[in-house]
């Protein structure tokens, strides 16, 4: 069964839908995977050695700091390339950034961006930046399987799945590979506690939402809960409901949630003035432009 029609496939157990993002969400895996194994392979494999300081603070920023948090990786690199390229003290080392265009192209028109689909892509393109982005990612995966482990999930999260589970069908709702999700719910025993466990390789999260749960459930029945813009923009795609975990103040966020979100969304009083302050709240944390911009 393909990625897609796993999604459609789900049937309603219960009356509710609830889409969970995992790193940085459920997880406080956001900072090891980022500063430890995503960046270290961005400045290696794309050459930044000369402008490591730079390319180190820009790649942070795009994945922790910003509107762009939780991104994908591939998109990432993108965003990353293009911030890092328009920086003064890189011009002013006369450092040329690789010029990702041939990425940016595939990330266009292919859905499903992950490291499967990239393969695919790289056989049939013969295209060098092409080439050192799936070795560098393929990378990437290898050292987080290496490195992130024993990481447990963020207070308050097993006790709201323990809430959620008569009321609602929960599905992971990530941009992680799923192998890599797959372990880290399984290693902590929640795993049971979700329906699917959807990554990258199903589509992006919209998508995820869309085939999982629009049109089989009511959309102010469909919750999804992130820490990213993307997240919120996933929700509001599908017309369902969202709840902010605010990066750096997650406990507080899960505390909140359990204490008074689910059951506000469980008796259909989130939509609205509770569901607006949250999200003016949460974007407060997550600014649009870095800070050597302004």
């Amino acid at each position: 069964m393909n990625p897609q029609q796993q999604l459609l496939s789900l049937k309603p157990e219960r009356e509710f839908f609830i889409g969970i993002d995992s790193d940085g969400c459920a997880f406080d895996t956001m900072e090891i995977k980022q500063k430890e194994c995503f960046c270290p392979n961005f400045i290696s494999f794309f050459g930044m050695q000369p402008v490591s300081k730079y390319a180190r603070e820009t790649w942070e920023f795009v994945n922790l700091y910003s509107t762009n948090r939780g991104c994908n990786r591939f998109l990432a690199v993108n965003e990353a390339l293009k911030l890092l390229a328009d920086r003064y003290e890189v011009k002013a080392r006369n450092f040329t950034v690789p010029s990702p265009a041939s990425l940016v192209e595939w990330t266009k028109k292919e859905t499903k961006l992950g490291n499967p689909a990239l393969i695919k892509y790289a056989s049939e393109v013969n295209d060098p930046f092409i080439t050192k982005t799936l070795a560098w990612s393929l990378k990437v995966n290898e050292d987080i399987a290496k490195m992130v482990y024993g990481i447990t999930p963020f207070p308050f999260v097993k006790e709201c799945l323990e809430k959620i589970k008569d009321k609602a069908d929960p599905m992971v709702v990530s941009q992680t590979p799923y192998d890599a999700l797959r372990r880290e719910w399984e290693e902590n025993r929640i795993a049971h506690y979700v329906r699917m466990i959807a990554g990258q390789e199903h589509g992006t999260k919209a998508e995820h939402l869309k085939y999982a749960a629009r049109g089989k459930y009511a959309d102010d029945k469909i919750l999804m809960i992130g820490d990213a813009i993307g997240d919120m923009k996933a929700a509001q795609s599908n017309g369902v409901l969202f709840f902010p975990v605010n990066p750096g103040k997650e406990e507080e966020s899960w505390e909140r949630l359990y204490k008074e979100g689910l059951d506000r969304f469980f008796t259909g009083t989130y939509m609205g003035t509770y569901q607006d302050e949250l999200i003016r709240e949460f974007e407060t944390f997550l600014p649009e432009h870095p800070h050597w911009k302004q």
